[in-house]
């Protein structure tokens, strides 16, 4: 519409000058110079041509893209923990788990994942299920990948207390992340990112923390953990937008573990949560996938993934007699802003569907995590035909749960 009014006035223009020039309203020397100038131009119609280029262009300029990506629950079991040991070198290294999906997760603006576990130091003992605690170089690794943000609102944020809790949070800063749904002091900020001009807003909350809650006092547990609490969360959605997010996002622990459908509690709070003012819903527990929808609410395009799966764990086939726990999803989101209409939107979403691998080597299992796509072609010669089918299973079954509208 922008541009039809500036090319009719451009005409107009174009129309008045003729009828000067032609009437000898102006002098001879100012109708010479601006015959000149027309005269430069090939023709009117290029004229017009170019004015639709610089045209597209400044509407080009006035829009920017920025790409969000978020992962399912990052755990560790005790054979992962023992597999990142270094024995020679007393020390723990957890990068080769996700060598082989660090430009998925490096390439993006923001990074996110569910850190399903707690880094309180070895003094409170390193362990896996049922009571999580993790060397703190796994955060150093997540770093390393790519990640900026960890959600760490979930059922295991309380497994080693108030201390668990503050050593978390500090590790994750030291090794320059961010995090969200749990907090140190009663002075709680929402978090907002702004990345190219865009302005994003986090928010996590999680279902509970495995009874472990009786670990805090009642003002404690009010802001050291956010559980979820439907007029907290509308007041905080409201919160954000009112510090000028253009978008929000809300990462949420919910759901039933190892269901492969979501709740109707699900259901109801993505939709409750649309009309709040969230934008985007990123869900996280269950350990399977769960899937993906996108929802209208007034004329825009709003995101929910109910489940995103494991991104690294040992729960698997051999362990649990359940298939699905090895797989997990990278959900890649572009976001774009508008600037001269101030309208942000879902611009698209990609899914990279991973699988986690888990070998033996050198007397102990090895883990990593693969963006199956890449192997399932034929063209790998590293995996036998056992494996490749499993992967193939795995991508079948998680593209399958994409996008049901």
């Amino acid at each position: 519409m922008r541009k039809e009014k500036i090319l009719l006035n451009t005409m107009i223009v174009i129309f008045f000058i003729s009828i000067i020039i032609s009437h000898q309203i102006l002098s001879k020397n100012e109708t010479s110079s601006m015959v000149a100038y027309f005269n430069k131009k090939k023709s009117q119609e290029l004229f017009v041509r170019q004015l639709y280029e610089r045209m597209d262009k400044l509407e080009l300029d006035c829009k920017t893209t920025i790409t969000l990506s978020a992962t399912g629950d990052i755990m560790f079991h005790t054979p992962q923990v023992y597999s990142a040991y270094n024995s020679e070198k007393k020390e723990y290294n957890f990068y080769p788990m996700f060598q082989y999906v660090k430009k998925y997760i490096e390439s993006a603006d923001i990074a996110i994942g569910n850190f399903e576990t707690v880094t309180a130091g070895p003094e409170h003992g390193i362990e896996g299920y049922p009571l999580f605690n993790t060397p703190k170089t796994v955060v150093k690794a997540l770093k390393d990948v790519g990640f900026d943000i960890l959600s760490t609102a979930n059922n295991h944020s309380l497994d080693r207390g108030k201390e668990g809790i503050i050593e978390t949070i500090d590790n994750i800063k030291k090794y320059g992340l961010e995090n969200i749904g749990t907090y140190k002091k009663d002075d709680r900020e929402v978090l907002i990112k702004s990345i190219k001009g865009i302005k994003v807003g986090l928010l996590s909350y999680t279902y509970g923390c495995n009874g472990m809650e009786r670990l805090l006092s009642e003002e404690e547990l009010n802001y050291m953990v956010n559980i979820i609490d439907e007029e907290k969360i509308k007041k905080d959605i409201k919160k954000v937008e009112e510090k000028g997010a253009d978008i929000t996002v809300v990462f949420l622990h919910w759901g039933n573990e190892y269901q492969r459908k979501p709740s109707k509690n699900q259901i109801t709070l993505a939709e409750k949560m649309i009309r709040w003012g969230a934008d985007i819903i990123l869900g996280s527990h269950p350990h399977v996938i769960q899937k993906s929808k996108i929802l209208q609410y007034k004329g825009e395009e709003k995101f929910v993934i109910y489940s995103m799966g494991n991104f690294i764990s040992n729960q698997r086939y051999e362990t649990l007699k359940n298939r699905y726990t090895e797989d997990g999803v990278i959900v890649k989101i572009q976001i774009e802003k508008d600037f001269y209409n101030n309208k942000t939107k879902i611009k698209d979403i990609k899914y990279i569907p991973t699988w986690v691998n888990r070998y033996r080597k050198q007397g102990k299992f090895r883990y990593e995590i693969l963006p199956v796509e890449e192997y399932i072609n034929g063209s790998s010669t590293r995996f036998n035909s056992s494996v490749i089918e499993r992967m193939k299973k795995s991508y079948n079954h998680t593209m399958k749960n994409m996008d049901q509208n």
